[in-house]
């Protein structure tokens, strides 16, 4: 399956240069920009220009989500830093608050729409979107109708998945269109969850595909499961935002990595490192587990297992590797239990 997904999908990724001219693109996810909203996925006002006043400092480009992420796919530029924001599910206080300070600062932005929501108390309206639809640098896209979960349910038939699936990436995709005149080819997972099933559907589209899994975008990266750094107030504090923002693409071919639906708890990571990389020298964490052990069975390849089973929908193991210049490689592999109840 994974070989068929990297056929769907290599239409999207050009010719990729050598590793010394990587470039890479860091896309920051937000959802509420706010303090009057669930923590859990709010970023206040002040941390929000706190952490854009941190990208100018840094001399970071914001740039254009679908150009940033081909340019990195690609590896066609030097070293650059790239770094792109997005917004899931088109909430009020991104238009309010969030949309006048990066319109001021000149930054591209994307915003994904989940179409039945828009008009809904605490989401935007269509007259909202409207009024951004000719505002250079803004990218509206899919996010499906209904923020429903994607991934194939235990229970359900693979017809009446295909059928709900294909109604709610088309539908959505029609309703941009026919509203607001849009037809972006990014697409962001409701949640974050994907299986490879759903993959190959955003491939069969012509899309790009976008999870909430932590790292930077680089031309290992897969174009169908590609990373985006949570920078809600508890992953988001400044003193961590330098790592994340200059970050790089650990080189590891993501179309290798493992479909994301476990099959044991806890699941075993296994890739392998590019280059001369040593394995010694890469570091994991577990999601509620912290560090974990990295094997090294031969070669360049590693395994990661962590030592207990995950009670939670989705977890994460992510890794880091020192890359120079103060910066880190990073990879995270997001992981889904279907037998756990849906958010």
């Amino acid at each position: 399956m994974r070989k068929l997904l990297a056929q769907l999908t290599a239409g999207l990724t050009l010719t990729l240069s050598p590793l010394i001219a990587q470039a890479d693109l860091v896309a920051l996810i937000y959802h509420h920009v706010s303090d009057q909203t669930p923590a859990s996925t709010s970023t206040t006002p002040a941390l929000f220009r706190a952490q854009l006043d941190k990208i100018e400092a840094l001399g970071l480009e914001v740039v254009d989500l679908e150009y940033g992420t081909r340019e990195a796919l690609a590896g066609r530029a030097d070293d650059k830093k790239y770094v792109a924001l997005t917004f899931d599910d088109a909430y009020e206080s991104v238009y309010t608050t969030a949309v006048p300070e990066m319109l001021r600062r000149g930054m591209p932005f994307t915003i994904f729409v989940n179409t039945d929501a828009i008009g809904g108390r605490g989401y935007m309206t269509w007259a909202q979107l409207e009024s951004l639809v000719d505002k250079p640098g803004v990218t509206i896209a899919n996010h499906s109708t209904d923020h429903a979960h994607m991934a194939r349910r235990p229970d359900e038939s693979m017809a009446d998945w295909r059928r709900r699936t294909n109604h709610s990436l088309d539908e959505a995709q029609r309703v941009l269109k026919e509203r607001l005149g849009v037809e972006s080819k990014l697409f962001a997972y409701p949640y974050g969850e994907f299986d490879v099933n759903l993959e190959r559907k955003v491939a069969e589209r012509g899309w790009i595909g976008y999870g909430q899994q932590s790292g930077a975008i680089g031309r290992y990266s897969h174009p169908t499961r590609l990373p985006r750094f949570p920078v809600p107030d508890a992953f988001g504090q400044i003193d961590g935002m330098r790592d994340k923002l200059l970050s790089r693409a650990l080189p590891v071919d993501a179309s290798q990595l493992p479909d994301g639906v476990i099959t044991e708890n806890p699941p075993t990571l296994t890739m392998t490192l590019k280059g001369d990389l040593s394995p010694s020298r890469l570091t994991c964490f577990a999601t509620g587990q912290g560090r974990v052990e990295v094997r090294n069975p031969q070669g360049q390849q590693v395994e990661i297992t962590p030592e207990r089973a995950f009670n939670t929908r989705r977890f994460r193991y992510n890794c880091t590797y020192p890359a120079g210049g103060g910066r880190f490689y990073w990879l995270s592999q997001q992981w889904l239990d279907l037998s756990r109840p849906e958010d």
